[in-house]
């Protein structure tokens, strides 16, 4: 298939797109439900992804409590660490509506892989778990590989796995601050909500119709 979206300069073959899980593929709830208080989400995420203790956990270094006790402390929440670690483990609320359909479509043409900041308790409880195991070849989960987005690490962690060019690779992820960090090395990344969004670039790209 061949890269036409509006940002390519050249035409590029794109042979692999990985998602992101959370906001793409994944339904989440809401910042309120998270934090138990009202929060600009626009300024949270850059300080959830520089969070020492979010770090930490989404790398696999360190335990669910451990996590909470330092997220509560990074964040400057004003509820307990149990009470987060609780709200925490509800965050992803399972598949958006089409989510599958739409990997299944796509997986006729392009691998598919999931590239997500993520641990063992969302990767292994959440809705849908099974489900999503089964919709991708290639899970890059970031406390597997020690290295979380938007870090070069980790895109050249699984750069060296799918043993292809940079511009081969399509990402699709819901926070702007990764998909820079994915096009630092050369990927092809696009910022998407859901799969109605992602859907859309996968047009332009030519890669669903």
């Amino acid at each position: 298939m061949t890269a036409t979206g509006s940002d390519a300069d050249l035409d590029t073959a794109i042979s692999v797109v990985l998602f992101d899980m959370g906001g793409v593929l994944v339904q989440l709830g809401s910042l309120h439900e998270l934090l138990g208080s009202g929060i600009d989400e626009e300024h949270f995420w850059p300080l959830w992804l520089s969070s020492p203790a979010v770090r930490r956990f989404e790398r696999g270094d360190c335990s669910p409590e451990e996590f909470a006790d330092g997220a509560v402390d990074d964040l400057d929440l004003d509820l307990s660490a149990e009470a987060f670690l609780a709200n925490f483990a509800r965050f992803p609320r399972g598949l958006f509506p089409g989510a599958a359909e739409l990997v299944t479509e796509l997986s006729a043409t392009v691998e598919i892989g999931l590239l997500s900041n993520t641990n063992q308790l969302h990767w292994e409880t959440q809705p849908d778990a099974e489900i999503l195991k089964r919709m991708v070849t290639r899970p890059y989960l970031s406390y597997r590989l020690g290295e979380v987005k938007p870090d070069e690490a980790l895109f050249r962690l699984v750069l060296d796995d799918l043993d292809r060019p940079a511009a081969e690779v399509l990402f699709l992820d819901d926070n702007q601050l990764n998909v820079d960090g994915a096009r630092r090395v050369g990927i092809a990344a696009e910022t998407v909500k859901g799969p109605g969004q992602a859907r859309d670039v996968l047009g332009r790209y030519g890669l669903v119709r």
